[in-house]
């Protein structure tokens, strides 16, 4: 039988064939593209014409479009919907996919033509100048001019953490989905109607009898916030904070302490002095001294907010007859108190003004106020009940396909991102994106967010645009392929417009009544923006600056005993906890992704804050000539330029740390 992932995909928009898609199907087509990448790129290595940019890099650009094709199914799937076959097929093609990369970066007859071409560059546009740089550049941090047993090494060093990065996350998910607390209805008395829905329809999912607490953010932290049982609260709590570190089969101690002693010796194999160095060289930031300057002026005032606000959340504790200092299962609980009681703001009153089909309306109509787009939804069979798919329009052309996949189940790994099954580029045709947005929201009839909640929508979104908007000719610097500290700019930045008051005013209405945010309530909601800023931003920087800290210098042969040091040293208020601890630190181990990079999400705050400050300005957030400056410049040049250079296309100048202390209410702080 013909393999549907090799065959033509004759749908709309060339849909995968997510209905005709069996596990096993995977493998043989895993095999199949790798056979033909191979013979592709030894065709491109041996060919006896003269190196130029059409024949080694365009013809690399298209060399692997058939492994590309099936890896952008396979990996969208194993992480929204993992089954044991794909989990186990994971393991299998880490070290697989590893090895060929290996193979192709370590083919010097291949890295001879593209030296030629870089001699020979006079003369190549501007894009492809770029695109010559980077892959250039890709093949020496890859170990291109690495020989003999050097290069061995480093080859065996990668596939291993290949491995490493793998087995970690699988862990991860399976200890998260394996625990759930099992709570009386007796348990469930006080807690917000949202917050009980959720929680049954999460015993109905693990199938046993009754309301559940799972791991899913969605859950368990409106569970902290509201549940007056603090037992149970510190029983959540402490399975929360202790994923990957049970003394299990999922324990990701032993893993974390290898990963960090492989990536430092790849930094040395490549002649740097620490990982931090060697990853941090292509970033905005350049310099690990770069990265902790920031961290640390953000930190002062963070940690100053922070402590003033544990002592009234302690003194609201002790008011209550509870002895003993606030602990970090009592924050959220305390804090919801406290927010009630000062801003007259109840997330429970707040969240049916929040209903997911209304945020994704919000999401849809800022799109089309800024850029135009338009959104039709498709009646199309995807890879699970859950995900629904828009397309993408502008002046009737078509743009792109979005998929959202917005509930949490057992099979999904946590967390929320964006991925493209297809990227946008125009070499080989005018290929359009397919791209895919997973959050983990909880289930309810209907479904309501939390604040939080929305925000992680309007974020994911943003990446989503970053995609679908994307108009450069080669895919190697499509969409979000950008410096990894500018690639949450668009993203962060959406999320400004949901506090936009006419945006909240047309688009957060009762769920039931179908009646506006009464106009006092989107008052003290808007208001409250800045509350608790010091317990976010703190717990938040613990762990970029754990992440910094494991990979400046040598690695640290227990980095659990690294992790309590550090924390010691920048004083971590004892009731706050890093936001991810290292053994479920998945932006960190489960790949390079954002190793040595977690601070990211805050440098390109600084950009984010800045960069709607300048809608702001003009008078008119939904500024049609600045929207218009943000598609050119950010949204659809990918990585065609340095993100240094983009940016200051945009706004015409870098900013500096305050809008980002303002935005977070810490200017008058610091």
């Amino acid at each position: 039988m013909t393999n549907p992932l090799l065959s033509e995909w004759t749908a709309e928009f060339a849909l995968p064939p997510f209905a005709d898609i069996k596990d096993t199907d995977f493998a043989p087509a895993f095999e199949a593209g790798l056979t033909e990448a191979r013979a592709n790129i030894a065709a491109i290595a041996q060919n006896p014409a003269v190196p130029d940019f059409a024949n080694v890099i365009e013809a690399m650009e298209l060399a692997q479009t058939t492994l590309d094709r099936v890896a952008g199914v396979f990996y969208n799937l194993a992480g929204a919907d993992s089954t044991p076959v794909r989990e186990a097929l994971q393991r299998d093609l880490a070290p697989k996919l590893s090895a060929f990369s290996s193979e192709v970066t370590n083919n010097k007859a291949l890295f001879a033509r593209i030296e030629a071409v870089w001699a020979a560059r006079a003369g190549l546009g501007a894009e492809q100048l770029r695109v010559l740089d980077l892959y250039r550049r890709m093949f020496i941090r890859s170990g291109a001019q690495l020989d003999g047993a050097a290069a061995n090494r480093l080859t065996a060093v990668k596939g291993r953490l290949a491995v490493l990065g793998t087995a970690f996350s699988q862990n991860l998910l399976a200890d998260e989905r394996e625990w759930f607390l099992q709570v009386a209805e007796a348990d469930l008395e006080d807690l917000p109607e949202f917050v009980i829905a959720s929680a049954r329809a999460a015993g109905l999912e693990k199938e046993v009898s009754g309301p559940v607490i799972t791991l899913s953010r969605s859950l368990i932290v409106p569970f902290l916030q509201f549940s007056p049982r603090r037992e149970l609260r510190q029983k959540a709590y402490l399975a929360w904070v202790s994923r990957g570190q049970n003394g299990n089969a999922y324990d990701n101690r032993a893993l974390a302490a290898e990963i960090l002693a492989l990536r430092d010796e790849r930094a040395k194999l490549l002649g740097y002095a620490s990982f931090a160095d060697f990853k941090l060289e292509p970033e905005m930031a350049k310099t690990p001294a770069a990265v902790r300057d920031l961290l640390m002026r953000v930190w002062q005032p963070a940690k100053a907010k922070a402590e003033a606000d544990a002592d009234i959340l302690e003194a609201m504790m002790l008011a209550e007859g509870i002895n003993g200092p606030l602990e970090p299962w009592d924050w959220r609980y305390y804090s919801e108190k406290r927010r009630r009681a000062e801003h007259d703001l109840d997330e429970a009153i707040l969240k049916p003004y929040l209903s997911l089909e209304a945020m994704i309306g919000a999401c849809f109509d800022c799109a089309n106020r800024l850029f135009g787009l338009e959104f039709r939804r498709l009646d199309v069979a995807l890879y699970h009940p859950d995900a629904r798919a828009w397309e993408v329009t502008r002046g009737g052309q078509h743009i792109a396909v979005f998929i959202g996949d917005y509930f949490a189940r057992g099979a999904k790994r946590s967390g929320a991102w964006c991925s493209a099954m297809r990227s946008q580029k125009k070499l080989g045709g005018d290929v359009r994106p397919l791209v895919v947005n997973v959050c983990n929201f909880a289930k309810g009839e209907p479904a309501l967010l939390s604040y939080d909640d929305a925000r992680t929508l309007f974020h994911e979104f943003g990446h989503a645009l970053h995609q679908m908007l994307s108009d450069v000719t080669y895919g190697f610097i499509s969409g979000t392929s950008v410096a990894r500290d500018f690639v949450e700019l668009p993203s962060q930045l959406y999320e400004h417009w949901l506090e936009v008051p006419e945006v909240l005013e047309k688009h957060a209405r009762h769920v039931v009544t179908g009646e506006a945010m009464p106009a006092d309530l989107l008052k003290r909601f808007l208001a409250a923006g800045t509350y608790d800023q010091g317990f976010a931003t703190v717990e938040f920087l613990a762990s970029a600056l754990v992440d910094l800290a494991f990979h400046e210098g040598a690695a640290p042969a227990d980095p659990m005993a690294k992790q309590a040091e550090i924390l010691a040293e920048i004083g971590l208020p004892p009731a706050i906890r890093m936001r991810h601890a290292t053994p479920h630190f998945a932006h960190v181990f489960s790949g390079d992704g954002y190793s040595s990079g977690y601070y990211s999400y805050m440098w390109s705050e600084v950009m984010d804050a800045d960069a709607f400050a300048a809608f702001e300005e003009t008078g008119d957030v939904f500024d049609p000539v600045l929207a218009a400056r943000l598609e050119k410049y950010i949204l659809s040049a990918g990585g065609s330029q340095d993100a240094e250079a983009l940016y200051l296309q945009f706004r015409g100048r870098m900013p500096g740390v305050e809008p980002l202390l303002k935005g977070r209410g810490l200017l008058d702080v610091a």
